[in-house]
């Protein structure tokens, strides 16, 4: 089978000649990649460039980023290396080999890449945070303390910084300042859900359950998918005697993610506590299913099966059990009387005689065998008793059987560093920003297809004819490209270009070829066929519609490197800021220029609806344009044509209440995200939040 490299060799535009490649437009194809978060494809475009030119720093930089957003922080630094070989004095290499650093827990490498950074490019507000975040992590509090304090005198509005300087006070128990420092960052930004979720749990530990509640109650407002709030909360209402309150909250998270083990367990244990023993019994299944080490499920559901008499199965969980805690008292007396209710009279007896033989020797020692801790006798001191409550997941002391499972410690605290030190989206506040366009392609993001919404008939009628290979779909969750996904495409360019010269008037072949181009990031061929299509066949509908939206697409990624900051937030860095990507391509920047390839996509919208007038992406998408440009009052009847024409429309709702609110208009605006929220966007209630805390 051929390889990617070889293929490329065919396409237009890329190589100048068979042996000679267009650097600056495979690195620009790549950066295109980049953009739209197809890293896998990305990497390879960026390989091309280095073999013919390994002299270059920029294709090692690129494909060191593509791999830090694959997790493959090994080969980002091997990548950073390689830059910074050829270019030493590129700062954003540093900070991205700081990072894949940082992630491998090489603490003291990430330090140094952090301070070389900071030589060749002072105050920058992402290092100076990751520095101070790998002293936290490398226990030197004093001087992550120090680091933060000077982050925080030279950034003050920024509501991270107290965030991060609370974690760190936690860390060394000193939560009366964590405390401060959380209060602080909820004034800065009161939309922060995490700032709400870390006070909570200073407010429980503190047994301060109202506040702690009070705070659970507002992260779960702002950030409603987030399980471990909802698992807090079902904690805080344990203790505050709300069963039904707790059993709820351990619900909702089942619902969202019904592999949730700290929820499995808790229900199941709240579900023992009110006597619903057999679904208790199916909630510790589950949990020793997933994860079949869980010597507390194992304990939990022998006794649950003690209780309904499934004794011979309680006593293999019992033999479980004491395989990891030889010395674990009441498992032998429990196992003791499982065997007696079963008539082993003699097993009983051993068991029995063994356990009180134990006792009189060393007490209640369950030591496991796979570790060196001695875990010491219960007492009745308030700490012990305060135990007996809860533990943390990765406490395996098997006294605390029963006691319900908050989120570890150890790790939410590393979650927390990955989410700084990595920038993952899903751990911030959502943007608020309308929803994408509608494209003509063959994949999209699982669990997002809807026919009924996605019908359309010049589509149905086009895929009727079979002329490709994959079916059409209309989607605004584009997904990126597997590498066997990627080969498809290429070999597919390939077999419609070997049809072209055969038959080159013909006007589904290049919309095919479009459509391949469009999908390994290269817009340029892409529009060059969708015009050849058009050229061909004046009527061909979707030919419009898709140059349109991959018009747009190339706007929009050229236009990422007229701004670092513009750039930084579409592409999703990991933290924080630094010089842009792509110094070396040119970008849109005139405004001529922007407002004659705004008319161009205009254009296409208009024949497209013109066309076809039951086209309802069409409307949307020139809606999005129109928002783009700031043409508020013209998006508004698009959006409402939108709808009109498919009243189940989600996106359409969400980006007209948008419109309207920028437009002033509280009341219609709130009414259409949550209309959008009612039909599936989840994140539309997080909007509402935000938008109606200070009315």
């Amino acid at each position: 089978m051929k390889r990617t490299f070889i293929i490329l060799i065919f396409l237009s535009g890329i190589f100048t000649a068979v042996a000679q490649i267009n650097t600056d437009r495979v690195i620009a194809i790549g950066r295109n990649a980049l953009y739209y978060e197809d890293y896998v494809l990305a990497i390879q475009y960026f390989n091309m460039v280095i073999k013919a030119k390994p002299w270059l720093h920029q294709p090692y930089f690129y494909r060191a980023y593509a791999k830090l957003c694959l997790d493959d922080f090994s080969g980002a630094e091997d990548d950073c290396n390689l830059a910074l070989e050829q270019n030493p004095f590129l700062v954003r290499a540093y900070f991205a080999r700081g990072i894949a650093r940082h992630n491998q827990a090489k603490y003291d490498l990430a330090i140094a890449d952090y301070t070389k950074g900071l030589e060749l490019l002072p105050k920058d507000h992402a290092m100076m945070k990751n520095k101070a975040i790998a002293h936290i992590q490398k226990k030197d509090y004093e001087k992550a303390k120090e680091l933060f304090n000077e982050l925080i005198e030279t950034f003050p509005k920024d509501a991270n910084n107290y965030m991060a300087r609370g974690t760190l006070y936690i860390e060394t128990g000193d939560t009366i300042a964590a405390l401060a420092d959380y209060d602080k960052a909820i004034n800065l930004d009161p939309y922060y859900a995490p700032s709400y979720g870390n006070r909570a749990i200073i407010h429980l530990q503190s047994e301060k359950l109202q506040l702690a509640l009070a705070d659970l109650n507002k992260a779960i407002g702002l950030s409603p998918r987030e399980e471990g709030y909802y698992i807090n909360r079902g904690l805080v209402r344990y203790h505050l005697n709300d069963l039904r309150g707790a059993m709820s909250d351990y619900d909702d998270v089942l619902a969202m993610n019904g592999n949730n083990l700290v929820a499995r367990f808790n229900r199941g244990l709240l579900r023992s506590e009110v006597g619903d023993n057999n679904h208790a019994i199916e909630d510790f299944n589950v949990v020793i299913a997933i994860e079949p080490d869980n010597h507390m499920a194992y304990y939990n559901r022998a006794l649950l099966l003690s209780t309904t008499g499934a004794y011979r199965e309680a006593i293999y969980d019992y033999d479980v059990i004491l395989d990891q805690y030889p010395n674990f008292l009441p498992g032998y007396y429990n196992r003791s009387e499982a065997k007696r209710n079963i008539n082993d009279i003699a097993g009983a007896d051993n068991d029995y005689m063994y356990a009180m033989e134990l006792e009189k020797t060393n007490g209640n020692l369950p030591t496991p065998r796979t570790g060196t801790t001695t875990i010491s006798n219960n007492t009745d001191t308030k700490e012990n008793e305060e135990e007996k409550n809860t533990r943390e997941e990765s406490d395996k002391n098997i006294n605390k059987f029963n006691s319900l499972v908050v989120y570890n410690k150890e790790e939410e605290q590393k979650s927390k560093y990955q989410s700084e030190i990595r920038g993952r989206v899903q751990d911030k506040n959502i943007n608020i920003d309308i929803e994408r366009e509608f494209i003509l392609t063959y994949y999209e993001k699982s669990g997002n297809t809807n026919e009924s919404l996605n019908y359309n008939q010049t589509i149905s009628r086009f895929n009727d004819r079979a002329v490709f290979k994959w079916k059409l779909l209309i989607t605004n969750q584009e997904v990126a490209l597997n590498d066997f996904q990627v080969r498809d495409h290429f070999e597919s360019i390939e077999e419609f270009s070997d049809k072209i010269e055969q038959d080159n008037k013909n006007a589904d072949y290049y919309f095919g070829r479009g459509i391949d181009f469009m999908l390994v990031q290269d817009f340029t061929e892409a529009i060059l066929n969708f015009d050849q299509a058009i050229l061909l066949d004046p009527s061909f509908t979707l030919a419009y519609f898709n140059r349109a939206v991959v018009r747009y697409k190339q706007y929009q990624s050229d236009l990422s490197n007229t701004s670092q900051n513009e750039q930084l937030e579409t592409l999703s860095l990991p933290i924080g800021s630094y010089p842009s990507l792509a110094q070396t391509s040119p970008g849109i920047n005139q405004p001529d220029n922007r407002l004659f390839i705004y008319d161009m996509i205009l254009r296409d919208y208009n024949t497209v609806i013109q066309q076809d007038p039951s086209f309802t992406f069409a409307y949307y998408n020139r809606a999005n344009l129109r928002c783009m440009q700031r043409d508020f009052k013209a998006a508004l009847p698009d959006y409402t044509e939108a709808i009109r024409r498919n009243p189940d429309f989600a996106e359409a709702y969400l980006n007209r209440g948008l419109t309207r609110l920028s437009q002033g208009d509280l009341k219609a605006g709130i009414a259409d995200i949550s209309k959008a929220g009612e039909l599936g966007i989840i994140g539309a209630y997080n909007i509402i939040k935000r938008m109606t805390a200070n009315n």
